[in-house]
């Protein structure tokens, strides 16, 4: 990582749901062309850390600067307007139409749609699949293969930093390791800035460059993959065994 100010910037981050506050007092940064990745068990603010980074939830109090311009209680649209692309849990396709026409639903924004046969190709190039698919209905699909689309759509925008919410979640270990490729080749051939959430480090292994494991709305431990392999209480604690 070079001395340039991060992406994506977060300064003492506090956020949940009414009266219940699940993130607490949070810090992370994400360098340009780097793969961020934060570990811990369901439940503990992986995923409303993401979503008040997006502008989904309003932070309680805190800072989110993203490429050098605070963003926090802006809405949205505006952050997704200035180059952070969500790609939530699940895949949120709309099941009843094509391949083809999910993925240009994430060059809809105006800014977007003049560049989406270009942004097409690209995605096809990165994942062959999903050029084959792509007059098919996305209800069709098996679950990796709907994961493969969800990545492929935020690919539909120029994106400055991509937040990734638990791409493994439900897939069977061979689409688990098909997703990862997909992630790796958006990593290496793209240069895309990553911040990617996961419930355990199992499946990270070429892919991160920092991790950051999570408790209880906080960071509680951070360092690259080898090192927190190698920690004991980490791996006993928190991560399970490898």
């Amino acid at each position: 990582m070079t001395d340039a100010a991060p992406i994506l910037d977060v300064r003492g981050l506090w956020a949940g749901y009414g009266d219940s506050i699940v993130v607490r007092d949070l810090d992370l940064s994400v360098g340009a062309g780097q793969t961020v990745v934060m570990i811990g068990p369901n439940g503990h603010g992986k995923t409303t850390f993401l979503r008040a980074v997006c502008g989904l939830i309003r932070p309680v109090r805190g800072e989110v600067w993203l490429a050098g311009e605070r963003v926090d209680g802006r809405n949205p649209e505006a952050i997704a307007g200035m180059g952070l692309v969500h790609v939530m849990q699940g895949d949120g396709l709309f099941s009843d139409m094509t391949v083809e026409e999910n993925l240009l639903m994430g060059a809809f924004p105006t800014t977007s749609w003049g560049a989406r046969q270009g942004a097409l190709e690209r995605a096809y190039g990165l994942f062959p699949l999903l050029r084959e698919r792509r007059g098919q209905r996305a209800r069709t699909l098996s679950g990796g293969e709907r994961r493969l689309v969800g990545l492929g759509r935020a690919l539909m925008r120029e994106a400055r930093i991509l937040l990734i919410d638990e791409p493994s979640l439900g897939l069977a270990p061979v689409m688990i390791d098909t997703v990862y490729g997909a992630i790796r080749e958006i990593r290496e051939r793209l240069g895309t800035t990553i911040l990617l959430v996961e419930e355990n480090f199992t499946h990270i292994g070429g892919v991160a460059d920092v991790v950051h494991v999570v408790e209880m709305g906080g960071i509680v431990r951070s360092g690259s993959l080898e090192e927190l392999s190698n920690d004991r209480t980490v791996v006993e604690t928190y991560l399970g065994s490898l």
